[in-house]
């Protein structure tokens, strides 16, 4: 795991300044703290900041080919470097590493963008092609690590966190309105916008060429809820081939030089790839899990149970009220974007303790519930659509009782009947399973300063902002649903805010078993019964789990992950912060919140023993974005790399051309030494 960074110059300008790329590395150095690399040409500045898991000792980057007309910086891993790496070998490239990252280099020699086709991984990736002067930028499928990117005054410039782009001296932060708008309708900026004007990202699943001043994005893979085709299959064929794929997953993503640990919740889907790692390989890991004081948030006995089970060594993170809010700051500067709920703040706590034991890298359980239909808006989708059927039933709705349980204000009764029957019937809009949600969070928007002039439930207030795929109609409903969530909340809140970006603050690796995109493209194909039979969740999840954990693990009901949120803020433990960034002159100074609006929220907040689930939403979203213009537009404060610091840079800026010099580059891979300048600070 890295960060990485660059500057392209598009146009005449002189090379990049190894100060600005030294002071792009220093502004992430927790994402590697251990070591750092640059290369430098008349063209381009490409920068690394090292997390050593794999060839601890001889992976340090850039890494170049071995004419040295080729060099790449990555972030990430890929897991199938093992089984790729001989077939290169038997091609004619010569290694000078052990790395994952060298990998990647001699497979863009052979097959340029298509490469990515051959990758098992995670990763965020930067190739400069010297001879042809030609950048390449990519991201994986799913876009597990972040990419960003500006073009500013002729230089593209990007980077694995935004606060490496603001680093540059051309680049400064400002608010963009719009995407803050849609911040408070999907939690998230639709990619490839994000919270900061003129800079986005690289999206999951796709690649940037930049070459002769000009820029080139292209989707190289999509999901994909085609049903399966061909001869019936009995369940337990899907599930036999179910379990040989997620073994095989978990079993590469224990691929690495330094001791892997595993986040174990207690809930079906950690449990079951912990169970697997116990079960089918030879490591032995040590489980870790959160514990929360409010027992309304706490499942902490699961966990212990689990890892009981299993025999592991388990060690919990505990978080109070006022943990959550005491790290809030910290939290938002990571995320780098406003948030609508505090769940990222205890995943950064337990971050920390996974550094704190020593380790870097993390299996979790993430994106089972994406694949085989494990929140409760799929059911609620399938509820809704049995009742449009037939819409004057008073027996239908009553299965909405089984829905949303812990929310306080929604459960049973007229009120939820009435909350859920808007749109009903509006069956035939590609947002159906979603547009409640969206329409119900957009509601916190009344407290923006400039307020959306359009705010529509149904499929009028959406098209044309969320492009679906061609195929999208002849999906199954909950594969349309699934879509959606897969392509708004799993890349652009749950991966981001809630996962790389708590774990990299205290440089740790979090990966994916779930994720494997082999393991995606199998679930995407299901039978819809099997991933949500009758309103029981991930079905052939819960078929595996009988055989791998206990009972009252598999045959729980799946409860969400969820932290304090009110009294983080206000209250006996309220942090100094809150009232000053509520405050009329901050707000006034942002620009961006209604300060007679927000006045009535905070007075509420300090006077009321519970505030509304929108309430809450909101009150998160404003002080996160409060954050955000605080340290990212008021006073962003960028970091430079210390003089204790291990950097290898190379540098070819007073080279003439490529074409000129290749055959300095014909001796073995060790030549090359005499090309870098080893620098200590």
């Amino acid at each position: 795991m890295c960060g990485i960074v660059g500057v392209l110059n598009l146009r005449d300008h002189p090379p990049a300044e190894e100060t600005t790329l030294r002071r792009m590395l220093g502004t992430i150095r927790h994402r590697g703290p251990e070591e750092f690399g640059i290369y430098r040409d008349a063209h381009v500045g490409l920068g690394n900041a090292r997390l050593s898991i794999i060839d601890l000792s001889g992976g340090q980057q850039p890494i170049g080919n071995e004419d040295g007309t080729r060099w790449i910086v990555a972030n990430g891993e890929v897991f199938n470097y093992v089984e790729l790496s001989p077939q290169l070998e038997a091609r004619g490239h010569r290694f000078s590493t052990n790395t994952d990252t060298e990998v990647v280099l001699h497979l863009y020699e052979d097959h340029g963008p298509a490469c990515l086709d051959y990758l098992n991984g995670q990763f965020a990736i930067a190739i400069w092609d010297a001879q042809e002067r030609e950048l390449f930028l990519a991201r994986d499928r799913l876009g597990i690590r972040p990419l960003f990117y500006t073009v500013k005054d002729g230089q593209l410039i990007f980077g694995s966190e935004i606060k490496a782009i603001l680093a540059h001296p051309s680049v400064k932060a400002e608010i963009d309105t719009t995407s803050l708008e849609q911040i408070f309708t999907f939690w998230s900026a639709l990619s490839p916008r994000t919270v900061f004007r003129d800079i986005g990202e690289v999206p999951p699943g796709h690649y940037l060429l930049a070459r002769e001043g000009q820029l080139m994005v292209q989707r190289y893979w999509t999901l994909d809820f085609t049903p399966e085709s061909g001869a019936a299959r009995t369940p337990q064929d899907y599930l036999e081939e179910f379990e040989c794929l997620l073994i095989d997953a978990a079993r590469i993503r224990l691929r690495a030089d330094v001791p892997v640990g595993a986040y174990l919740s207690g809930g079906l889907d950690s449990s079951v790839t912990t169970a697997i790692i116990r079960n089918y390989t030879a490591n032995r890991l040590d489980t870790l899990s959160i514990a929360f004081e409010d027992p309304g948030f706490d499942g902490s006995e699961f966990p212990r149970q689990m890892a009981a089970f299993l025999g592991m060594n388990h060690r919990v993170a505990r978080s109070t009220t006022a943990d959550v809010g005491r790290v809030f700051p910290d939290v938002i500067w990571h995320a780098e974007t406003p948030v609508l709920r505090t769940s990222p703040a205890p995943m950064f706590l337990l971050s920390k303790l996974v550094h704190d034991h020593g380790l870097k890298v993390v299996l979790t359980g993430e994106g089972a519930d994406e694949i085989l239909a494990g929140y409760n808006i799929f059911k609620e989708n399938k509820v809704r659509r049995f009742w449009a059927r037939d819409p004057g039933s008073q027996v239908r709705p009553l299965l909405l009782g089984r829905l949303y349980p812990y929310i306080p204000g929604l459960s049973g009764g007229e009120y939820l009947k009435a909350f859920f029957k808007r749109g009903l019937e509006d069956t035939d809009s590609p947002f159906y399973s979603h547009a409640i949600r969206w329409a119900n969070t957009a509601r916190a928007q009344r407290f923006l300063l400039h307020q959306p002039e359009v705010s529509s439930i149904g499929r009028d207030g959406y098209e044309g902002l969320i492009p679906l795929p061609a195929a999208f109609g002849n999906w199954p409903h909950i594969g349309q649903a699934q879509y959606l969530e897969m392509s708004i909340f799993l890349s652009q809140y749950l991966l981001s805010s809630q996962g790389d970006r708590m774990a990299m603050a205290h440089s740790v690796e979090g990966r994916f078993p779930f994720l494997d995109h082999r393991v995606v493209e199998f679930c995407n194909r299901l039978p819809p019964e099997l991933k949500l039979r009758g309103l029981e969740e991930k079905w052939l999840l819960k078929q595996l789990g009988r055989k791998l954990v206990p009972a009252d693990i598999w045959q729980r009901s799946k409860q969400p992950y969820r932290a304090p949120i009110h009294r983080s803020f206000f209250g006996e433990n309220a942090p100094d912060y809150v009232r000053e960034l509520l405050s009329e002159r901050a707000l006034r100074e942002g620009g961006l919140f209604n300060p007679a609006a927000v006045a009535r929220l905070a007075r509420k907040a300090r006077e009321s023993a519970r505030l509304s689930e929108v309430d809450e939403m909101a009150l998160v979203g404003i002080l996160s974005t409060q954050l955000v213009h605080h340290r990212f537009v008021g006073a962003f404060q960028p970091s430079s790399l210390s003089p204790g610091d291990h950097v290898k840079v190379v540098d070819h800026t007073h080279r003439p051309s490529i074409t000129d010099t290749a055959g300095l580059f014909n001796g073995p891979p060790g030549d090359k030494v005499a090309l870098l300048q080893g620098d200590a600070g």
